[in-house]
């Protein structure tokens, strides 16, 4: 009898906000693999199911792995940070894997995104900011971004894996929004260590650099984050 392999969002960081099937497929599982670079081993000491770091694997590597172990009749937890459905490179692992006959799930997991939102208290909306777009800058896998279209809509702009270029990303967007637009960044959403930097597009990049903020952050943009205005929810 073959396993399966299920690819689950394990969430920011703090484990109360791993879902419950989450939590429960982490218990059954036989194999756990998992990002090392992205998510702290102490998440996992609970579990009983061997673990394998993929930091480092190549693609063909942890496939081939996973192909394995699934075909021996093993429950296989393909472990990602967040919420697998953003910036999780999970087509091409699914893809190989459904190519070779192996039975594949997504369960999705809370993203970054919203736990950052949560620590501000804060809507990514509002009644005159109807949209969110989430985005990431140009780096060494990927040539071209769109920040600079995205700014001249009234959306509210998260950027992900992007806090290293924090100067180069107010400055693009500056350019269509002004220096006054509100700014956010959380580092580290929703664990102990988590920090909440506030401020405009004009300070936020010098404000970063003070709280020696480098990587692990979401960048939060828009007026949005002024909480001004009213819903007509409540008409």
């Amino acid at each position: 009898m073959e396993g399966k392999v299920y690819f689950v969002g394990a969430g920011p960081g703090d484990k109360e906000l791993l879902t419950i099937k989450a939590y429960k497929l982490l218990k059954e599982a036989d194999l756990i693999i998992y990002p090392g670079s992205l998510i702290e081993e102490n998440l996992l000491e609970e579990f009983e199911a061997e673990k394998v770091n993929s930091y480092g694997m190549k693609l063909e590597e942890i496939v081939d792995l996973i192909e394995r172990e699934v075909k021996r009749g093993k429950k296989v937890v393909r472990l990602q940070s967040g919420d697998p459905s953003i910036y999780g490179a999970i087509n091409e692992q699914i893809r190989e894997l459904e190519s070779r006959g192996v039975d594949v799930e997504v369960v999705p997991g809370v993203s970054s995104v919203f736990a950052s939102a949560a620590a501000l208290k804060s809507e990514l909306t509002s009644p005159d900011v109807p949209s969110v777009v989430i985005t990431r800058p140009a780096g060494k896998t990927l040539e071209k971004d769109e920040i600079e279209e995205f700014a001249k809509t009234n959306s509210t702009l998260v950027v992900l894996l992007g806090v290293d270029k924090i100067e180069e990303i107010a400055r693009k967007v500056s350019k269509h929004r002004g220096d006054e637009e509100p700014v956010a960044v959380v580092y580290r959403a929703s664990r102990n260590d988590q920090k909440v930097v506030v401020g405009t597009l004009k300070d936020i990049a010098e404000k970063v650099r003070r709280e020696g903020i480098k990587r692990t952050a979401t960048i939060i943009i828009g007026k949005s984050l002024k909480k001004e205005g009213r819903s007509r929810l409540y008409g």
